[in-house]
């Protein structure tokens, strides 16, 4: 297994944080919801934890939504551990433009 940490920091209350993310991994989820064979979301607080199986592979995550930032971990299994590289660098890209100041999402 390997373990992807991602801290992004933001300067909105942390309640629209929140929002942002929540809505981001809901629209990935239904995105791609006919590629998955389980996925399941749990918020407790400004804290989810996330369980996706797709290919028989299980990735775990675990977000922690903070007064001036987002911590982001991901558990991925060893098979596709090796795109860790990537999928890092696209997971902190999403996640800058999702808690940018500026809220693209609305017209």
């Amino acid at each position: 297994m390997r373990s992807i940490v991602v801290t992004v920091p933001h300067d909105l209350p942390a309640a629209e944080a929140r929002r942002r993310i929540a809505a981001m991994l809901e629209h990935l989820r239904s995105s791609y919801v006919d590629k998955l064979a389980h996925s399941e979301m749990t918020w407790n607080g400004d804290s989810a934890d996330i369980r996706v199986v797709a290919l028989a592979q299980e990735v775990k995550a675990h977000i922690d939504v903070l007064a001036r930032s987002v911590r982001i971990e991901i558990v991925l299994p060893w098979l596709l551990a090796s795109l860790a590289a990537p999928i890092e660098q696209r997971l902190r890209s999403s996640a800058r433009e999702t808690l940018a100041l500026e809220d693209k999402s609305k017209p």
